[in-house]
């Protein structure tokens, strides 16, 4: 004969279900918890690759402005990257990838390592704020340029349409894609 189930045994049954319960979750939270701080650990990690391929494609720009500048009649005094510039009034900063000046003109280039039309847009805005906040002396000519090691077709002609220079990767060295009469436009 079969012995009757009790509500005792039910209740016991089902405590031991909750407690299996609660492990699991708590096993499983244990796993979330393991997962997202891999996750993070990887982004961090991401992040600062990213950052070193940035200063690779700036390290890689840099050094051929000199002669890419002086090529089309701009002498070149100093090319610095990483430059934080400050507004005139002091209240914004302004991180410049490459900057090339002299006594007469400054041109700013932003680099990526894949230039978009995007990029090429926030690039004439931020010439624009640089020489309307972060100039003293109204007379220096600001100019601008792009560059990339990768170039999506239509940020390129663009930003020639719109006056930058456009630095492109041309085999193991860079080159400028505007046409040898090319007139970049002042901001």
């Amino acid at each position: 004969m079969t012995k009757a189930v009790t509500f005792e045994d039910v209740w016991t049954m089902f405590q031991e279900m909750l407690r299996e319960d609660r492990e699991r979750r708590a096993e499983l939270d244990r796993k979330f918890q393991e997962t997202d701080r891999k996750i993070k650990e990887i982004s961090k990690q991401v992040g600062a690759l990213s950052s070193r391929w940035g200063e690779f494609v700036e390290g890689y720009i840099a050094p051929a402005c000199n002669r890419l500048f002086l090529e089309r009649g701009i002498p070149v005094h100093r090319v610095a990257v990483r430059v934080v510039a400050t507004s005139q009034d002091g209240t914004r900063q302004m991180e410049i990838d490459v900057m090339v000046d002299n006594s007469e003109c400054v041109v700013l280039v932003e680099v990526k390592s894949r230039l978009t039309l995007e990029d090429v847009r926030k690039h004439l805005q931020r010439l624009g704020e640089y020489k309307r906040d972060f100039i003293s002396n109204p007379a220096i000519r600001v100019l601008g340029a792009v560059a990339g090691i990768r170039m999506d077709e239509q940020a390129a002609t663009f930003a020639m349409e719109q006056g930058l220079f456009v630095i492109v990767q041309s085999g193991k060295n860079v080159r400028l894609a505007n046409a040898p009469g090319f007139v970049p436009a002042g901001f």
